[in-house]
């Protein structure tokens, strides 16, 4: 019995594997609670005296909101037209190299170098489609390398120490039924592999939540008073600019290319962080610090040549 009671004991410290389920049972349902509050809060506040009030005020102030929006967007049609990033004389993806680039691409969007050689922009609904969708990787692509970085960074230097610093190693532990921290705040215990569930849905609140406002948010926010003067890409308003750095229309059609191609550069790093991690079993900042210190010996073809 004692041998058997051992086996059981979860990896928080205590607890047979029944009370383990019954602990993560209660833990998933009290997320799925969690998750369905803001909808709810959002319909109530909608259908109360204060989301009448808001809207009204909502009402009285959004023409002229639509016309400042307006004149923006023809100050921004503009901005473009004198961009060096737009239109036919933007840069191309082979440079000087002359080459016969597709004539539909035509410098309409932030980031259009005249690539697309498999001509999946052909159709106009498809090629916004496809620009909507690479936007939304770029920025979780962005936000997920910052995430992997920092941790590691941190802990290598000292100032903070996580149970499990290495990007890939944090998914591997909790499968492992580890218990970590999440989020990396003391004492948010997410214990045995149950929390893998848990963790989904947090991630799923937190990266689709934002992006449903985004996608939805133009006119379903506004029975709560608030306008978003934008596009479903950049909606613009306190919620998705509360730096006002679209504030300048030329500066800001100037971010948007700054945006995009640091998105496809933050992609392209994570095809470097998991080919990384699958070779080296480490993490990209310790994988920079061993080829600095030794960049002959610790580089992609050393590593290939003694697989």
């Amino acid at each position: 019995m004692a041998e058997d009671r051992r086996r059981n004991v979860g990896a928080n410290g205590g607890g047979t594997m029944e009370e383990r389920r019954s602990n993560g049972g209660e833990m998933l349902v009290g997320v799925l609670i969690f998750s369905a509050v803001p909808f709810t809060a959002v319909k109530a506040i909608a259908n109360s005296p204060l989301g009448e009030l808001l809207q009204r005020r909502l009402e009285e102030k959004k023409k002229d909101a639509i016309d400042n929006s307006s004149n923006f967007k023809a100050l921004a049609q503009m901005a473009r037209k004198d961009s060096l990033w737009y239109g036919e004389k933007r840069p191309r993806w082979l440079g000087p190299i002359s080459y016969d680039y597709p004539s539909y691409l035509t410098g309409e969007l932030p980031g259009d170098y005249g690539f697309d050689i498999a001509g999946l922009s052909r159709d106009p609904v498809a090629f916004q489609k496809y620009f909507n969708f690479e936007i939304l990787h770029a920025r979780w692509a962005m936000l997920a390398a910052l995430g992997a970085l920092i941790p590691e960074l941190l802990d290598l230097v000292g100032a903070f120490h996580f149970v499990e610093p290495v990007w890939w190693k944090v998914g591997y532990s909790k499968l492992k039924g580890d218990t970590l921290d999440y989020l990396g705040i003391p004492g948010l215990h997410l214990a045995g592999s149950q929390g893998v569930i848990v963790i989904a849905i947090c991630q799923a609140l937190l990266m689709v939540g934002p992006e449903y406002a985004r996608y939805c948010g133009i006119e379903a926010l506004e029975p709560l008073g608030i306008y978003l003067p934008g596009d479903i890409n950049y909606p613009g308003g306190a919620l998705f600019d509360p730096l006002n750095l679209s504030k300048d229309p030329v500066s800001f059609e100037d971010l948007k290319v700054k945006e995009i191609k640091n998105g496809r550069l933050a992609m392209i790093a994570w095809l470097g962080f998991y080919t990384q991690a699958a070779l080296t079993g480490k993490g990209p900042v310790q994988n920079l610090l061993d080829h600095i210190l030794d960049p002959f010996h610790n580089n992609l073809l050393s590593i290939l040549k003694f697989m």
